[in-house]
């Protein structure tokens, strides 16, 4: 064999590897992408849209889930979920006599369900980002009640609105107090891929 033999079959192996590691970081970008997708549902397409590219939104969401590993989640007692359940009904009958303060009571009710289940009591923006990774179907329902509740607090919310804000906060609601929360064990377990 002479030199030129040997240099051509060194670069061929070359570009095969490196097609080789191509491929293989696509699939693993692409089982990882899926799996993001799967795990947050309509949380993945508005990341994507908020961060303005999938690697970034991707990042954050790992990064979410990552934070959200570290806090203890627990499910809700039986007697918690009675007394939550009668703190919502109360919120309701609040509705028909002052549909403001019926907001501002249910907002409040959901911040203090979040403590009982274990997420921390940060700002709003932390809030939905921890609610993205075990509630990610519902999560919208929390932002859409929050701008309405802005909007009640400016006094720019008419009843309608508030009603729209106290169905958001009910969908959020019964998703916290009805859904059984995952053992740390399982949780830990469903790990995304790095």
């Amino acid at each position: 064999m002479n030199d030129t033999t040997t240099v051509i079959i060194v670069l061929l192996v070359g570009v095969v590897a490196i097609a080789l590691i191509a491929v293989a970081a696509s699939r693993q970008s692409r089982s990882r992408r899926l799996a993001l997708k799967r795990r947050f549902g309509p949380e993945y397409d508005r990341a994507i849209l908020f961060f303005g590219n999938p690697a970034r939104a991707e990042r954050e969401l790992a990064a979410r889930e990552k934070r959200m590993a570290r806090f203890h989640l627990h499910e809700l007692d039986d007697v918690t979920r009675q007394r939550f359940g009668t703190a919502w009904a109360a919120v309701q009958a609040r509705f028909i006599d002052n549909p403001a303060q019926a907001v501002v009571a249910a907002n409040d009710l959901i911040k203090e369900v979040m403590l009982a289940i274990g997420y921390p009591a940060d700002d709003f923006d932390q809030r939905t980002a921890d609610l993205s990774v075990a509630h990610p179907n519902v999560v919208q329902h929390y932002r859409a009640a929050h701008q309405l509740a802005e909007s009640n607090q400016a006094g720019q919310a008419n009843t309608e609105e508030m009603r729209q804000a106290v169905v958001h906060y009910r969908a959020l609601f019964t998703e916290l107090v009805d859904r059984r929360v995952a053992p740390p064990s399982e949780r830990t377990l469903r790990q995304l891929p790095a």
